[in-house]
Parts: C-alpha cells; sequence; structure tokens
C-alpha cells in the first residue's frame, strides 16, 4: 500500500491510496471465502467451495461479487493503516467517494478522501492565567453572623408592645383569593412570620411593618411565583421581638460546653469555616482553572467535535438518570426544562469542553508533555483496577481497538492540565492572593478518563478509544 497525505484548508487533509494487485489479490481471496459461505454449490458444504469453483459455478458475476466484497472489507482496513501510518488525528468517520479500479476484473485499486482533522492551535497567555476562588480565610463580619445566629437560635420570644419593624416575630392570619377562589398555599391561621423574609409577595413586609396586635389590613399584590394579582387580607395577632443573649464567656461555657471563652469559641469557629471555604476551593480548582483557559481559545470549533462529546453527555446522563430508575421526561417535568433547554444546557459544556481539550493539547506539546510506556502502563493498570479485570485484558482491548495512542493523548493533556493548575496565580474575590502550596497541598485529582467537567474534554477522544473503555467496563472480573 502507498498512501500519500496533503493538507487542506479548513482543518481538512486529503488521503490518497494506492493498493498493488498483489497485495489486493490477497482480499480478494478473503472475499471468496465469505462468498463460499453464501452460495450453495452441490457436493460442497458452505463455506468449502474453492474459488476455482465458484467462478465455474457464478461465472463473470461471482468474480465481480468477490470483487466488490473485497473492496468494501478491504478499503476500510486500508484507510485506517493509512490514519495510523500518518498519525493523523482525524475527528470524523472518514468517507470515500468512489474507488478506482472498482469496475474491472483484476488489478490494483486506487482510492482517496478528505478527512476532518483536529485543529491543532496555539494558547497565547496560558502561563500567566489568574483564577479566582472563594476566600478562603473567613473575615470577622463573617464570623460575626456564624454567632449571632447562634444567638438566635438560643434567643427568646417576648412580647412587643409596639408597631412591628423588621425582624419581629408576628404571628398573624393569612387570606388570599382571585376572582373569589382561594389561592392555594396563601390562606393560614396562626402562621409563625418573621417580618422582612421577603415571602408571601412583593411588598407584604412593608404591608407589615408598622401594624399593631389586632389590626388587619386588605391589600393587592402579585404572590411570588405568580404572574397575576391576588386580593389579600392579613390580620396581626400577635408581636414578638427574639431577645438575644449576652455574649459572655459564662454563656459561651453555659451553652457549649466544650468552650470557657468567647475568644476560643470564635477562634474555633473561624478554624472550621477556613477548613471547609479550603475544601470548597479545592474543588473547584480544575473548573475555575479551565473556565479562564477557555477564554483563550478563539476558534471556530468544529462541530463534529461538539456534536460527538454532546452525544456521549446526553447517552451518559441518560443512562446514570436510568441507573437511578428516573426517566429523561421524569427529569425535564421536575425541572421544569424543555428538551431543547436540556439540550441546549449540555451543548453548552460540550463546547467548553472541545476548547478545553484543544487548549490542553496545545500546552501539552508547547511544555514537550509525553506519555511514555510507563505512563501507559500505569494508567492502563488503573483502568483495569477501576473495572475489575486483569490489565492483561484491559490492554488487549486498547490495542484491539487501536486505541493506545488515544490513550496517550489523554495522559498528556491530564499532564497539561495538572501543571496548568500549579502554575497559575490564584486570588480571591479581593485581588488577595491565594498561596498554592496551601491550596494544592493535597495534590490534584485529575481522571484522564472521566466522563464530566475538564475531565470530558481530557476524555474527548476517538470512538475507538471509547469503544475499548466500554468494552472493558462491560467485562466481569473473570473475563
Amino acid at each position: 500500500m502507498q498512501c500519500t497525505v496533503e493538507q487542506l484548508e479548513g482543518n481538512k487533509v486529503k488521503v490518497e491510496v494506492s493498493v498493488d494487485e498483489a497485495a489486493f489479490e490477497h482480499d480478494i481471496d478473503v472475499a471468496y471465502r465469505k462468498l463460499a459461505r453464501q452460495v450453495r454449490i452441490p457436493g460442497f458444504r458452505p463455506g468449502k467451495a474453492p474459488r476455482r469453483v465458484i467462478d465455474a459455478h457464478l461465472g463473470a458475476d461471482g468474480k465481480r461479487a468477490a470483487r466488490a466484497q473485497a473492496i468494501e472489507d478491504a478499503v476500510p482496513k486500508y484507510l485506517a493503516e493509512a490514519v495510523k501510518q500518518h498519525d493523523i488525528d482525524i475527528i470524523a468517520t472518514p468517507k470515500v467517494d468512489r474507488v478506482d479500479g472498482a469496475e474491472e476484473e483484476s488489478g490494483p485499486i486506487s482510492f482517496h478522501c478528505e478527512m476532518e482533522v483536529r485543529p491543532v492551535i496555539t494558547v497565547a497567555g496560558y502561563a500567566g492565567l489568574r483564577v479566582e476562588l472563594p476566600s478562603i480565610t473567613a473575615s470577622e463580619s463573617e464570623i460575626d453572623d456564624v454567632v449571632n445566629n447562634e444567638r438566635k437560635r438560643h434567643g427568646t420570644l417576648v412580647d412587643a408592645p409596639r408597631a412591628i419593624v423588621s425582624g419581629d416575630q408576628v404571628t398573624l392570619d393569612l387570606s388570599a383569593a382571585r376572582n373569589g377562589e382561594p389561592v392555594p398555599g396563601l390562606n393560614v391561621e396562626a402562621w409563625l412570620y418573621e417580618v422582612g423574609r421577603g415571602w408571601v409577595a412583593k411588598g407584604f413586609d412593608d404591608v407589615l411593618v408598622g401594624m399593631n396586635a389586632g389590626e388587619e389590613k386588605q391589600f393587592k399584590a402579585v404572590p411570588n411565583g405568580n404572574e397575576d394579582e391576588a386580593d389579600f387580607t392579613v390580620k396581626v395577632t400577635k408581636v414578638q421581638e427574639l431577645q438575644l443573649p449576652e455574649t459572655t464567656d459564662q454563656w459561651v461555657a453555659d451553652t457549649f460546653g466544650e468552650f470557657s471563652t468567647v475568644a476560643q469559641w470564635r477562634t474555633v469557629i473561624a478554624e472550621r469555616m477556613n477548613e471547609s471555604r479550603l475544601n470548597q476551593a479545592r474543588n473547584s480548582v480544575v473548573d475555575r482553572v479551565t473556565d479562564e483557559l477557555v477564554k483563550l481559545v478563539e476558534v471556530d470549533l468544529p462541530e463534529v467535535m461538539v456534536d460527538g462529546d454532546l452525544r456521549a453527555r446526553v447517552r451518559n446522563t441518560i443512562d446514570t438518570f436510568q441507573r437511578q430508575g428516573i426517566a429523561i421526561a421524569q427529569f425535564l417535568q421536575i425541572t421544569g426544562q424543555t428538551e431543547e433547554q436540556f439540550l441546549d444546557q449540555l451543548r453548552e459544556q460540550s463546547r467548553k469542553a472541545v476548547r478545553v481539550d484543544l487548549a490542553l493539547r496545545a500546552i501539552a506539546s508547547d511544555r514537550g508533555f509525553e506519555a511514555d510506556d510507563a505512563d501507559v502502563d500505569a494508567e492502563l493498570a488503573r483502568i483495569a483496577e477501576r473495572a475489575g479485570v486483569k490489565v492483561k485484558r484491559v490492554k488487549s482491548l486498547y490495542e484491539k481497538n487501536d486505541a493506545i495512542g488515544d490513550l496517550k493523548a489523554q495522559i498528556r493533556k491530564s499532564q497539561a492540565l495538572e501543571w496548568l493548575v500549579r502554575e497559575v496565580t490564584y486570588v480571591d474575590s479581593e485581588g488577595r492572593a491565594i498561596a498554592t502550596d496551601i491550596l494544592l497541598d493535597q495534590g490534584v485529582d485529575i481522571d484522564p478518563t472521566a466522563d464530566t467537567g475538564a475531565g470530558a474534554a481530557i476524555a474527548s477522544e476517538s470512538n475507538t478509544n471509547e469503544e475499548a473503555t466500554s468494552t472493558v467496563d462491560d467485562e466481569s472480573p473473570d473475563a
């Protein structure tokens, strides 16, 4: 087989393949064996008739049928060899429009096709990324909020012989109707409500402020979550205010036991808040970094890549719902989404995944990251452990599907992402620097074959690799 590759515009290449007569003759022999299983020839069992007998039985029709079968089976094989030989990173299944020599009774064949390939881009400024994360340090005012919430939780309601002010706890009777019919959920008695929460309807709290116990008012308003106005009647039966305990060392010791002073209590609150915030920041690092990274990718995305990722994303989402016993129609109804809105949301995720894919490949090339045999073996071992099968079986499946190259690409992108999250500058919303060593002291958990988030971009390789992975996942431990 001889093959030439010509670069075309628009992320396409033209591949010309020529197969000499001797090589193609072997494919014709294979086609004859397949044809032998399809025709009935007296004296021969199905599949056992030799080529010369088939020719004698079918004549020219047999030769044409065998050559057509050989072309149908062999062209994809030679095309795959050409892709592998020239390391062509195709992103869509190539289509051969014609085969020269197909109408001849013998001789060589040749064919050509255009292939859409993954764009190779450069990403300017990736090493200087500045990523904003939530602050990992609680402010004094935020600690005050926690303290005050605890004080409210241990507060005491007392009657307030005055007009209502915001923050009061009021007991009231409420009714609402529209065209004489009660509005569901808005007809209650002896309801305890904290003024200022913004519940019921816009302006409802303004109506309450200034009222006294025993007063009644009627007004019109649009209930929250509605579009049509309703007629309201509200009667205040009790006005109470929350008296908060004084924050003293004695109160802290009596209330919590584990603390003896206010200062000790506040210190522990700060430590717990800071630990929680640090964990939240760690969990958001990869998403925040890739959010900033995609802003540097200013290229027209190949729709075939977006569509391919979207199909896989939809399939994974539906499979996840099915494992949980939820039908997609039920999910859409619960969330109030249309099918179009659901797909639009996933499509945006796919567009991000494609941009991340292109960017990480560019960074891997720029930084010289490579996946050696040890890296591949380690990743195959990890996949085998996850699937519960032997490493030898996993490697065999990847090799069978010509997916080792795709796995190497995944690993290189994973290396690029790991490098990037350690090199960017992290700041909080106030612009204060967040120390990278504190943020990433537990390492970076990046799964190069994950199906969502940045992992989806890392894993968005060819269909052969997806087939290999899914086949591994389907294997039993005894495979």
